[in-house]
């Protein structure tokens, strides 16, 4: 190999460990970020005293088993997932909640945009400390 060629290919990988390095920062979430996106569900959700609206309250629902907080009456599907919420579990939920829980009642649009929803998971998990 040429040193050209050879200059050539660590070049290449450099860009390509910074990209990648990029991306598992941006998969991480922002909690500070997260804040603003869980704005959307602030209507619905409440966060800090456990109080249900009109849907469930959110607080402490990392490690929670869908369908299980109290004072709410989830539907038969989201009772029968019994999915452990965890940043998968919440990831795939939120990204098309009707698709991953058919039937369930929460008629709220998927977060199409992954960073919205690793930024929310990020902050939903800081927030139940």
């Amino acid at each position: 190999m040429n040193r050209l060629a050879l200059f050539g290919a660590l070049g290449l990988a450099m860009v390509a460990g910074a990209v990648s390095q990029a991306g598992a920062q941006a998969a991480a979430g922002d909690p500070v970020r997260g804040k603003s996106v869980y704005a959307r569900c602030a209507a619905c959700h409440d966060l800090n005293t456990g109080a249900t609206r009109l849907g469930p309250s959110l607080k402490g629902v990392i490690g929670r088993t869908s369908g299980t907080s109290p004072n709410f009456n989830y539907s038969q599907a989201l009772k029968d997932k019994a999915v452990v919420w965890n940043a998968a579990t919440l990831d795939q939920f939120l990204a098309g909640p009707a698709k991953y829980v058919p039937g369930n009642r929460m008629a709220f649009p998927p977060l199409a945009n992954p960073q919205d929803r690793a930024d929310l998971i990020a902050f939903l998990d800081q927030s139940a400390h």
